[in-house]
């Protein structure tokens, strides 16, 4: 690497700044919701847009590849040469759903600019990793001509549901995938605390269906005789944890792997209780007792209900007794736990509480293992080196409660070493008002450049 090549390319990113945002912003207005089947042409034309971004730069064989639900997004740059690495670039295009929308600012997809914000959904999570790295290729492309690495692009449409359609998907595609370092820019950059997910949990999903009489009842006629579908999910849910907030599921502990103690001296370091209670708006945390809270953060196994329904909903009162009630559940899963196992588990527990009177199903959605990233190596010194050169600081290593479903897979299927860059914070992911900081976003793409420029100079 030389310095001059690298600055032209900044240079570059500098000269189109305004152009950079502009074009952002129409990709950040298709709204596609992968978790929705009503946003399927939404997906497919948002991954369309993406390949006629990656053609007209230079990439080689830039598609769609067909999956059972949306595609994925491939393309290759293969010109640096033998002597040079191959990095798997991965990222997804999908996004989450926009409920509530009365808490946004403004339209969650019109991509508007607010006192040095770009306020969209996807905007950090994570179209930012899809749009930093074209912005970072196509900068090195036309300042220098050449990659200074072998590039190839995957770019998923399921990472918000859970992947479900990847595990085929590289099953079926291990050559094309084959690589020396797979880059996941599924990650954050935060230029004041830099930090990076090493390892991070595995997930489960369901959602449990209680049906009791065959329409809904008059409450005076029949409270009282009937039982009520809405009692049962309360019951079941408030079944899932002790007064501490140890789950109760039978054997749902069994498998989880204690951590030694370098690596819970590691975790209590990178976790900062204060500012998550700020980000969460409480006082205190729930669960103390079991282990402290960076632990139960990260390293042991979750059950949260992401909603319930059943019954009436509108204003004023309604005395019916619903027909049906129902909920959605995630799990969040550590080592060495099997998903599927789990789900079973779940399955069996919930299933149990059906009765003469009520019917009980649950239906499993996504399952998927933890994931762990390299803690050492080139590839994560490459990382760490041009964190140093662009902000003049390394990332902290550091445990992430959340799940990337892909990760897991790989680690299983492929075995290549996986290290991490981002472009965007974690400002209001998954929630109304998520904003990308835009001075913090081109100081990543600055990091980007050195990153890869970095990645060329190791040796193969």
């Amino acid at each position: 690497m030389t310095e001059k090549t690298v600055q032209h390319a900044i240079d570059y990113i500098q000269e189109t700044h305004n152009q950079i945002l502009e074009d952002y912003k129409t990709l950040l207005r298709f709204p596609s919701i992968g978790g929705d089947p009503a946003y399927n042409e939404d997906v497919r034309a948002c991954a369309l847009w993406i390949v006629e971004q990656l053609a007209e730069m230079g990439f080689d064989n830039a598609r769609l590849v067909e999956t059972a639900k949306h595609p994925v997004v491939y393309a290759d740059w293969l010109h640096a040469g033998d002597d040079k690495p191959t990095v798997l670039v991965y990222d997804h295009y999908d996004v989450q759903p926009v409920d509530p929308l009365h808490l946004w600012d403004s339209e969650p997809f019109d991509a508007e600019i607010r006192d040095g914000k770009l306020y969209a959904r996807g905007a950090n999570d994570n179209k930012a990793g899809v749009w930093g790295n074209l912005k970072v290729f196509e900068a090195m492309l036309k300042a220098n001509g050449e990659l200074p690495v072998n590039i190839k692009i995957m770019f998923e449409g399921e990472e918000e549901s859970g992947s479900p359609s990847i595990l085929d998907f590289i099953e079926t595609h291990q050559e094309m995938l084959a690589a020396d370092v797979m880059l996941n820019s599924d990650a954050n950059f935060n230029p004041d605390t830099p930090d990076m997910s090493y390892a991070g949990r595995g997930i489960v999903s369901a959602e449990v269906k209680v049906t009791g009489p065959k329409v809904d009842l008059h409450s005076g006629m029949f409270g009282g005789i009937v039982e009520n579908p809405l009692h049962v999910a309360g019951k079941i849910i408030g079944s899932f944890h002790d007064a501490q907030g140890r789950i109760q599921l039978p054997g749902y502990y069994d498998r989880v792997v204690a951590v030694d103690a370098a690596e819970k001296a590691r975790i209590a370091h990178g976790f900062n209780r204060d500012e998550m209670m700020e980000k969460a708006g409480v006082k205190s945390f729930w669960g103390d007792s079991i282990a402290p809270a960076s632990e139960r953060a990260t390293v042991y196994p979750t059950l949260d209900v992401n909603g319930m329904w059943g019954g009436y909903q509108g204003a004023g009162s309604k005395t019916v007794l619903p027909a049906e009630a129902g909920f959605k559940a995630t799990l969040r899963l550590v080592p060495d736990q099997d998903p599927t196992e789990v789900s079973q588990i779940l399955k069996q527990y919930v299933e149990g509480f059906s009765s003469d009177t009520v019917k009980v199903e649950c239906t499993i959605g996504q399952e998927q293992w933890y994931f762990q990233l390299v803690t050492e190596g080139p590839y994560l010194d490459a990382v760490q080196e041009a964190l140093e050169e662009t902000i003049g600081k390394r990332a902290e290593l550091v445990r992430t409660g959340g799940s990337i479903p892909i990760l897991g897979l790989f680690n299983r299927l492929i075995g290549l070493p996986i290290t991490a860059f981002g472009y965007g914070s974690d400002e209001g992911i998954h929630s109304p008002n998520e904003a990308l900081k835009i001075d913090d976003f081109f100081t990543a793409l600055e990091a980007g450049i050195r990153l890869y420029h970095n990645f060329g100079e190791l040796d193969q």
